[in-house]
């Protein structure tokens, strides 16, 4: 099989992008799946998303509750997972 025959019928899929906001500068902006980063705590206090402001610069860091997890690990933003020293 080559690969036109694999990838025949596929149809080309469009980036997935997030809207955001900053706290600091409010600003109102669109981000790739790649600007943001996922943390999972333990926790909803240790479970959030972070970015940064390309309007400002800001770092910009957000509690994340089960369904932004869910959309944003679909969406192939990059996952940490932290771990308990407990």
């Amino acid at each position: 099989m080559t690969v036109a025959t694999a990838f025949a019928g596929m149809r080309r899929v469009a980036p997935v992008v997030f809207k955001a906001g900053c706290p600091d500068c409010r600003g109102r902006f669109e981000l790739a799946a790649s600007a943001l980063r996922l943390a999972i705590g333990a926790s909803s206090r240790t479970t959030f998303y972070s970015f940064t402001c390309p309007d400002c610069g800001a770092a910009v860091r957000k509690p994340a509750g089960e369904r932004i997890v869910e959309l944003l690990t679909g969406g192939g933003v990059r996952t940490l997972r932290l771990h308990s020293t407990v």
